[in-house]
């Protein structure tokens, strides 16, 4: 099963795609489809008060300790 190897981020610093064990790049909207259909491992989706769902590693920390792969 694939998990998060690394992930890219716009100017602004937020994430817009990751970079998977298996070397694929997918968009942040695509990750968020395969961490609830099971596909990837280590991350879960978290639905916030806006309504919108965010990925969040299931150790509970942030994404700020993975690499900034281009």
């Amino acid at each position: 099963m694939e998990t998060i190897a690394g992930l890219h981020r716009n100017h602004f610093g937020e994430i817009i795609s990751f970079v998977t064990s298996e070397g694929r790049i997918i968009s942040y909207r695509k990750a968020l489809e395969e961490a609830e259909n099971g596909c990837i491992q280590g991350v879960q989706s978290i639905e916030n008060s806006d309504g919108n769902l965010s990925l969040l590693p299931e150790s509970g920390q942030s994404f700020d300790h993975y690499p900034n792969l281009f």
